[in-house]
Order: C-alpha cells, then sequence, then structure tokens
C-alpha cells in the first residue's frame, strides 16, 4: 500500500474525515529495521514516499519536534556498517543531514561504545533541548535541538548501576519524560532497571518503582530492577503516569512515587507499548501480549485497549482492525498519538503492518503492509 493514496484504501469515508480533519497537515514516521518510511495526510488522504530513507538502517528512535519556527525532524540510524548515529532534517523528512562529529558519544573514561539510540525525546519546557535515551543505558543531553549531545553523568553514575541487569533486548534506557511545569523534573525508564527521576535537573536520581512488581527476581518488590517496557504521561494531570511493565499495567497518580495495579479486565498484562491521549485525560492505549513466551498478540487477535478512566475499565478496539488469527507483535515504541482534534493513533508491528485511527481508535485503516519489522512510529500535525 505504500506509494500510493490512503483515499484508495478509505474509498467512500475519505469525504466524512476531511470534513471533521479539514486540511490539517499530519505527518507519520515509520522506523523500521530497514529504513524510515514517511507519510503525510493533507485532509482525508495519506501519501507515503516511494522508498525508504536511511535504507538498510534500523530505525530505533524518530521525534518530530514541533517547537520551532518549522518542525524538525530526527532518527537514531543505526548501520551494520557505519554504527548507530542520529540525523536531523529541517524539511520534513525530503532531505537529512548527520553532524560531522558523533552527536552521541561516550566519553573515553566510561569505557562504553553506543550500541544504539532508543529515545529522541524534545524536551517539553525547553524550545532548544532534546534528550537521548541510549544502550548502554544512559541519559544524554542536547541544547541545540539535537545536533550535538552531552552524557547525563550523575544517572550514569547511579550508585545502582553496577547492579543494572541487560533484558532480553539489552540494557536500554527507552522513555524519557519531561514536565510543562517544571524543566528540572525529568523521568526515565531503564530496561531491567526500571524507572529513575530527577527533580534538580538531573544532578540527582532516585528509584521510582514502588508497586511494580517484578515477577522474575527472588524479590519481586525491588526499589530498582524492574523491566519496565515504556511510560506515559496522561495529558490532563501530569502527575499521573501509565506504565506497561514484563507483566503488570499500572497507574501512578504522584509522577511515579507509587504504583497502582490497573491491569484488571485486559486479556494480558504483559506487553510493550503505552500511549497517552494527547488531548484527553484518564484515556490510554496499550496492546496486550500474550505473554513473555509467547509474543504474539492475546489471543491472537488484533485489538488496542483503551481506558477513559484511568484504568478502572478497559475496552477493547477492533473496528477495521483484522479479525482473523493475527501475529504481529507491537514493540514498545511502535505505538503513538498524535496531536489532532480528533486524535490519530497508531500502530506498526513486527508483520511490517502499519495502522491508523483518525478518531482517538474508534475505528481503524491499514496503511501500510510487508514493511520490515516496525520498531516505531511518531506522528505530529506539522501544517
Amino acid at each position: 500500500m505504500l506509494g500510493c493514496k490512503l483515499a484508495d484504501v478509505w474509498d467512500k469515508d475519505v469525504e466524512d474525515t476531511a470534513e471533521v480533519i479539514g486540511m490539517t497537515e499530519v505527518l507519520l514516521a515509520v522506523g523500521t529495521r530497514k529504513g524510515l518510511f514517511i507519510g503525510r495526510r493533507r485532509g482525508g488522504s495519506w501519501e507515503f514516499d516511494a522508498s525508504p530513507y536511511f535504507n538498510a538502517q534500523a530505525i530505533y528512535s524518530v521525534a518530530v519536534d514541533t517547537r520551532g519556527e518549522r518542525p524538525r525532524l530526527l532518527a537514531g540510524g543505526d548501520s551494520a556498517h557505519w554504527g548507530p548515529s542520529v540525523f536531523h532534517s529541517d524539511d520534513l523528512g525530503r532531505t537529512w543531514t548527520e553532524p560531522a562529529a558523533p552527536a552521541v558519544k561516550f566519553p573515553k573514561d566510561t569505557q562504553a561504545s553506543l550500541e544504539r539510540v532508543w529515545q529522541l525525546h524534545p524536551a517539553a519546557a525547553e524550545p532548544d533541548v532534546v534528550y537521548a535515551g541510549t544502550e548502554p543505558a544512559a541519559l544524554y543531553r542536547s541544547e541545540n535541538r539535537g545536533e550535538s549531545f552531552e552524557l547525563v553523568r550523575p544517572l550514569w553514575e547511579h550508585p545502582t548501576r553496577s547492579k543494572w541487569v541487560p533484558g532480553g533486548g539489552g540494557e536500554g534506557l527507552h522513555t524519557v519524560l519531561t514536565d510543562t511545569r517544571d524543566p528540572r523534573s525529568v523521568t526515565v525508564a531503564v530496561s531491567t532497571a526500571g524507572v529513575f527521576r530527577t527533580s534538580d535537573g538531573g544532578e540527582s536520581w532516585a528509584p521510582a518503582n514502588s508497586g511494580v512488581s517484578a515477577v522474575f527476581l527472588p524479590d519481586p518488590n525491588p526499589e530498582f530492577g524492574q523491566c519496565v517496557h515504556k511510560v506515559a504521561r496522561d495529558a490532563a494531570d501530569p502527575d499521573r503516569l501509565y506504565l506497561q511493565n514484563h507483566w503488570g499495567v499500572y497507574r501512578s497518580d504522584d509522577r511515579g512515587g507509587r504504583w497502582k495495579d490497573i491491569g484488571a479486565g485486559l486479556p494480558s498484562t504483559f506487553g510493550f507499548a503505552v500511549a497517552a491521549h494527547p488531548a484527553r485525560g484518564n484515556t490510554a492505549y496499550v496492546f496486550p501480549i500474550n505473554a513473555d513466551a509467547d509474543r504474539v498478540p492475546a489471543d491472537r487477535r488484533c485489538r488496542v485497549f483503551r481506558t477513559s478512566d484511568a484504568g478502572e475499565s478497559w475496552e477493547p478496539l477492533t473496528a477495521g482492525l483484522p479479525q482473523e488469527d493475527h501475529y504481529g507483535t507491537v514493540l514498545r515504541d511502535a505505538l503513538c498519538t498524535d496531536d489532532a482534534d480528533p486524535a490519530g493513533v497508531y500502530f506498526g508491528n513486527r508483520n511490517g503492518e502499519v495502522f491508523a485511527s483518525a478518531d482517538d481508535g474508534d475505528s481503524w485503516r491499514q496503511l501500510a503492509s510487508h514493511l520490515p519489522d516496525v520498531l516505531c512510529v511518531r506522528a505530529a500535525v506539522v501544517g
């Protein structure tokens, strides 16, 4: 389906959709095991670029930074020949720039080397600041919109680090959350060290995992060591966070000080992804997986689950999604929302399929198939 207009897929629904969203332009970036695919929605139809960017590179992270006069795209690529790098584009992905010096690099005294960039996050309250999360698990900060980064040493040198144990997918810092109210407040998540947060701009960090179970450890309730897969922030209450764990879905109402299990009503509490609605409070999305030893959609059914009451109940969203047995696993950064109204919701899977909703998740259409493994998706209104 890539290379064609989405109108070819949406047929008669396009006219109604266009009336709702007007001529808003939304950009969708799909990072895969073998390149980056970019689609643009103008009115009710989508167009994808004919070929992938960064051909044969694994794209583990993408950010769409809309804070400046013109949007900037950031991509964390991983070339099997040249290694990992961070690229940026100021023309919506049509051309890309790689800094002359590595944007992210471990200082020599750390005796570490960069394996990949798992996360790129434009800071909520600082216009030029971008954070990067890496493997080995480290946090980097940029003050020039992602052209160069510096290691946040207090987290790298945290006294618990020697006890962090890599998970099955490696030891990656995969989540960065910043707060519009306070630029000094940052929350990160590491697999498999758990959630850590700072309130002093990164000078000190404390674990924030109370209530999150680590069923795979002798002590299931440690201070750190949980295998947190993803964390998202509520749109209306910045202190409210949603967490998808390696077994367990949780909510915190105090920025991670204490977590409450909200998995009741889901077909499985194992999964990788969680995303919050961009404007509606108490609303979040997850994609349940059968089990850690059976990593396919729960009950072999392609379903996104949505809560509209902060996890007290969940509803399956299936309209337009495949109804037959399905085996497409959704990874931690392969589920996202945009900032349109109504909100767009997107996910890609390891089958190389991409699905989109233009109505908060109520109905879905398939945008692409037969792509390489989808590693991440990001979307935003860009015009």
